[in-house]
């Protein structure tokens, strides 16, 4: 779903991010596939949310890819649920990520200073 401030551009913005916001969420816990909804929801005050196809061909990509691990968890804890690890592979993904992020948003910042003038 779209950030409730109606911006298609950030929505896109966020779309293309969607791997490292996921991967962010695993790197304290390994969480099930509605949890990991619910804390990226949560942690926006609800202005953006994941839609659910696209937060589980995110899981299934991520997986594939070897950056997250997925397995059954323990019934004892409710109903049998499927739950995601970060790998290695997956914090040095994150991290770079991270990284490129912060690059990049550094110097779209220069820019807009620059134009802004």
């Amino acid at each position: 779903m779209a950030p409730n401030t109606g911006d298609a551009f950030a929505s896109d913005l966020l779309r293309g991010h969607t791997d490292t916001i996921v991967l962010g969420t695993l790197r304290t816990a390994d969480r099930y596939g509605f949890e990991i909804y619910k804390t990226i929801r949560d942690a926006t005050g609800g202005e953006y949310e994941i839609k659910e196809a696209t937060l589980y061909a995110t899981f299934r990509r991520l997986v594939k890819d070897g950056l997250v691990e997925a397995y059954w968890g323990d019934e004892t804890q409710g109903g049998r649920r499927k739950y995601y690890r970060i790998t290695d592979s997956g914090r040095a993904v994150y991290t770079q990520n991270v990284k490129d992020w912060t690059a990049t948003q550094t110097i779209i910042n220069t820019l807009l200073k620059e134009t802004g003038k």
